[in-house]
C-alpha cells in the first residue's frame, strides 16, 4: 500500500499533471466568460436579426401544464454557439502559440565516422587523425 501512495505522489507531482489542473481551472473560468458573452451579447443580437426570437425560451412541450416535460432546443442552440466560440478561441490561441514555437532548421552534421577505425572525425577531414587512413 505504501508503494501505491509513493507512485501516486510521483504521478501527482509531475509537471504535466499540475499544468492540466491549471488548464482545467482556467477553462472553467473561461467557460463562464463565454457563457456570459453568448447569453448576454451574441444571442440578443441574433434575436434582433431573427425578428425578436428569444432562443433561451424555445422549447417543445411534451405535455399539458406547467410541470410538463419539455425539449429545450433553444438552450441547445446556445450551447452550440458556446462550443463554436470556445473552439474558435482555442484554435486562435494554438495558432498564435505555434508562431512562437518555430522549429529550428536541422543543423548540418559537423562530424562523420571514419570507415576504418569507426572514430568520429571532422566532416571536412580527408585523412583520419586516429588511424591516418585516407578518407574519400
Amino acid at each position: 500500500m505504501k508503494k501505491f501512495f509513493e507512485e501516486f505522489k510521483k504521478f501527482i507531482s509531475r509537471g504535466n499533471v499540475m499544468d492540466m489542473a491549471v488548464g482545467i481551472i482556467i477553462g472553467g473560468a473561461f467557460t463562464a466568460i463565454v457563457n456570459s458573452l453568448v447569453n448576454d451579447v451574441i444571442m440578443p443580437a441574433v434575436s434582433i436579426l431573427t425578428g425578436g426570437i428569444d432562443f433561451s425560451g424555445l422549447c417543445i412541450k411534451l405535455g399539458e401544464g406547467e410541470e410538463a416535460a419539455a425539449i429545450n432546443y433553444g438552450s441547445f442552440i446556445s450551447a452550440i454557439v458556446n462550443f463554436l466560440i470556445i473552439a474558435f478561441v482555442i484554435f486562435c490561441l494554438i495558432k498564435a502559440l505555434n508562431k512562437f514555437h518555430k522549429e529550428e532548421p536541422a543543423k548540418e552534421p559537423t562530424e562523420k565516422e571514419c570507415p576504418y577505425c569507426k572514430s568520429m572525425i571532422s566532416i571536412k577531414a580527408t585523412r583520419c587523425p586516429h588511424c591516418t587512413s585516407q578518407i574519400e
